[in-house]
C-alpha cells in the first residue's frame, strides 16, 4: 500500500495489487490469536503522514492495526487496484516486450512495466520437522491459521515456541487451560513493556493539535533507536547500552521469578539483540503458575495423545498449538519465483552467492523490479520506518525516469556490490559479529552465517540515502535505444 500511494503521487496510477489472502492488512487480516498485539509503540508503527490520534493504547491490538489498514486503503483509494485471493506463482523478465510476467495460481497471467515484491518478511510459516506430528489425534494450530471462536478451557494444551508471537499468546493460554506445557528450545530476552491506555483527552489532543502526537512519535523513535540501532548495530561502541538491557531484563525476570532453576530455564546465553527481543509484563509470571510447566528438553516425537521428549518424559495434550515463526532464507526470499535477465532465478542466485539488494530495494540483472522485503532493508525502528524510506528511493528513482523519458532501470552491478560491502563491513560493528550470538538460533542469520535482514546504519542515514543516492548507480533506458 504505501508503494502504491508514492506511485500514486508520481501519477502512476495503473496498477493491480495481487493479494494472497481474502482482504488486506497482512499480518493484521492473517493472525488473530489471543493476545495480538504491535510490539512497537503505535505511534512509531503508523505512517508518519497519515497519523492515527485514535489509539487506544500505547501497543495496540492487532485489531486496531487491521482497522488503520482499511482507514488507509480507504483514504487513498488502494482498494480499486487490489485482487484479493490471488496467489501468485510466479514472475519473469520477457526481454523483447520489456516488461514483467507474473503468473497466477489456475494459469492466469498479468503483465505489468514495473513490478514491487511487497511480500513481507514473515509470511511463509514455519512447520515443525517432528517425528509423529501429522498422527496427533487432537487439536493443531498455528499461530497464524487461528481458528476464530476456539474453546480452550478445561484443554490440555502444549505451545512449542517461545519467540516474539509465543510471548504474546503464552499468559492468553495459560489463562484458559486446565494444563500448561511450553516447549522451549532457545529463550528470549524480555523487557517490560509499558503499556497503558491512552485516555480520551489524549487522543482528543492528538486529533487537534497534531504536533503533540509527532513529538510522542520522536520520543518513542528515539527509545527504539537506543535499543535497536545502538545497542544492537553499534554494539562495539555502545556495549554498555546492550549490556544495560541484559541487565535490566534480567532483573525483570528475578522481580517475576523467584525459583532459581527456573530463572536459569529462561536466561539466554546469548547477548540481547542476537535473536528479536521482545516486550511483556506477564510473560515471566506466567511460568510460576501451577497450571504451566516449561519443558526445555528436546522433543523426540509426537503420539496422537501426547508429546515425548528425548529423555523419555511423556506428556499427555489435546491442543497443540505452533508458534514455530516463519521461513526466511529457505523460502521467504522471494516468496515467489523471481526469474530475470538471461533466465537469472532470484532466489537461487541469493541461496548460491549471497543475500543482497541495493539500498535494500533494486537487484542487479533484474530490471524494472523493486524488492520492498529484501536483505539489508529493514531500518531498524518499524516496518513503517522501512516502508516509507523505500518510498522516499522510489520517488527518487521515478522522478528521474520521468525526466530522462527512460521505461526501463536496472540496478549496476558496481553499485550493489558497494553497497553490499558497505553493509557488510558496517555489520562488523553489531552484535551479530562482535556478540555471542552462537546459541541464539536467531532468524536473522542466513544459511551463509550472515545477518543480512537489518539495514546496519542509522535511520536517519537510511532516509537520507533513499532522498539522494547516485543516480548514476542505475542504468536507464528508453523503448527507443
Amino acid at each position: 500500500m504505501g508503494a502504491a500511494i508514492a506511485l500514486g503521487r508520481l501519477g502512476l496510477t495503473n496498477l493491480a495489487i495481487l493479494e494472497r489472502e481474502d482482504d488486506l492488512g497482512g499480518t493484521w487480516h492473517v493472525n488473530r490469536y489471543p493476545g495480538l498485539a504491535v510490539d512497537i509503540a503505535s505511534v512509531t508503527y503508523s505512517y508518519s503522514f497519515e497519523p492515527n490520534p485514535h489509539w487506544s493504547r500505547l501497543f495496540a491490538p492487532g485489531a486496531e492495526l487491521k482497522r488503520y489498514a482499511e482507514h488507509v486503503a480507504d483514504k487513498y483509494d488502494l482498494r480499486r487496484y487490489m485482487r484479493f485471493g490471488t496467489v501468485v506463482t510466479g514472475a519473469r523478465w520477457d526481454e523483447d516486450a520489456r516488461h514483467w510476467v507474473v503468473s497466477t495460481e489456475g494459469g492466469g497471467q498479468v503483465t505489468g512495466r514495473y513490478l514491487l515484491t511487497a511480500t513481507g518478511f514473515l509470511s511463509q510459516p514455519q512447520l515443525p520437522a517432528i517425528d509423529g506430528i501429522d498422527t496427533f489425534a487432537g487439536r493443531v494450530l498455528h499461530t497464524t491459521a487461528w481458528e476464530d471462536g476456539i474453546e480452550l478451557a478445561g484443554s490440555r494444551a502444549a505451545i512449542i515456541g517461545t519467540g516474539a508471537t509465543a510471548v504474546q499468546l503464552i499468559p492468553e493460554v495459560a489463562r484458559k487451560a486446565r494444563e500448561l506445557t511450553v516447549y522451549q528450545r532457545t529463550p528470549i530476552w524480555v523487557v517490560p513493556k509499558l503499556d497503558m491506555p491512552i485516555p480520551a483527552v489524549v487522543q482528543r489532543l492528538f486529533s487537534r493539535v497534531p504536533t503533540t502526537q509527532r513529538v510522542a512519535r520522536a520520543v518513542s523513535d528515539a527509545i527504539l533507536e537506543g535499543i535497536m540501532v545502538s545497542a544492537v548495530l553499534h554494539y562495539r561502541q555502545a556495549k554498555i547500552l546492550n549490556k544495560g538491557a541484559a541487565a535490566a531484563s534480567k532483573l525483570f525476570l528475578r522481580a517475576q521469578v523467584r525459583d532459581g532453576g527456573l530463572r536459569r530455564k529462561l536466561t539466554p546465553d546469548y547477548d540481547f539483540g542476537c535473536k528479536r527481543p521482545t516486550f511483556s509484563n506477564h510473560y515471566y509470571r506466567t511460568f510460576t503458575k501451577k497450571n504451566v510447566k516449561l519443558e526445555t528438553t528436546s522433543i523426540a516425537r509426537i503420539e496422537p495423545d501426547a508429546v515425548v521428549t528425548t529423555h523419555g518424559r511423556r506428556t499427555e495434550i489435546d491442543t497443540l498449538i505452533l508458534a514455530t515463526g516463519f521461513n526466511l532464507w529457505d523460502v521467504n526470499f522471494p516468496a515467489i519465483e523471481v526469474i530475470g535477465r538471461g533466465g537469472r532465478d532470484l532466489g537461487k542466485w541469493w541461496r548460491d552467492n549471497r543475500f543482497q539488494a541495493y539500498e535494500g530495494v533494486a537487484v542487479p540483472k533484474f530490471p524494472n523490479f523493486l524488492t520492498l522485503a529484501s536483505p539489508y532493508s529493514y531500518s531498524g525502528l518499524s516496518y513503517f520506518t522501512t516502508i516509507e524510506s523505500q518510498m522516499a528511493h522510489m520517488t527518487r528513482l521515478f522522478t528521474e525516469m520521468r525526466r530522462t523519458g527512460a521505461d526501463v532501470f536496472e540496478v549496476t552491478e558496481d553499485a550493489n556490490t558497494r553497497f553490499l560491502d558497505r553493509m557488510t563491513a558496517n555489520l562488523d560493528d553489531s552484535v551479530f559479529y562482535g556478540g555471542s550470538c552462537g546459541t541464539a538460533r536467531s532468524y536473522y542469520f542466513n544459511q551463509h552465517g550472515e545477518a543480512a535482514l537489518l539495514r546496519p546504519t542509522s535511520t536517519a542515514n537510511a532516509f537520507a540515502e533513499a532522498r539522494s543516492f547516485p543516480l548514476g548507480d542505475y542504468r536507464m533506458e528508453s523503448a527507443s535505444v
